[in-house]
């Protein structure tokens, strides 16, 4: 039996979790994508399909926060930077969004950095 692609079974459990989980204006969403390279994490609204912050590794703001850094510590640090936009944002809860990939490493790195800074999900 062949191997299933790992990009198709990510999708998969990433529509299966977005089934339940939304964001709403009370408690949007953090969502998280991570590619071989960088991590993306955005606060979105769905009701309004509005981003309400957002921050990344290729950011200019965190570029020279993250280079040179092992990938657990550029996501702790763009946890933080989000969680700052987002307060600023008005935001104080948060429904996490995972985007399919296991709660570990770099995601769990994202959303612990995300609480310590003021986040609640």
């Amino acid at each position: 039996m062949a191997q299933p692609i790992r990009s198709v079974s990510r999708k998969r459990r990433h529509t299966r979790v977005r089934k339940r989980v939304t964001g709403t204006n009370a408690m949007p969403r953090l969502n998280v994508f991570r590619s071989l390279g960088n991590i993306y994490a955005q606060v979105i609204d769905d009701t309004t399909g509005k981003t309400l912050a957002q921050a990344s590794t290729l950011d200019p703001a965190l570029r020279d926060a993250v280079k040179g850094k092992p990938k657990t510590d550029q996501a702790k640090t763009v946890g933080g930077a989000v969680a700052e936009r987002a307060k600023a944002a008005g935001v104080a809860k948060v429904v996490f969004d995972r985007g399919g990939y296991k709660y570990h490493g770099r995601v769990k790195a994202l959303a612990d950095a995300a609480r310590a800074a003021g986040l609640e999900f």
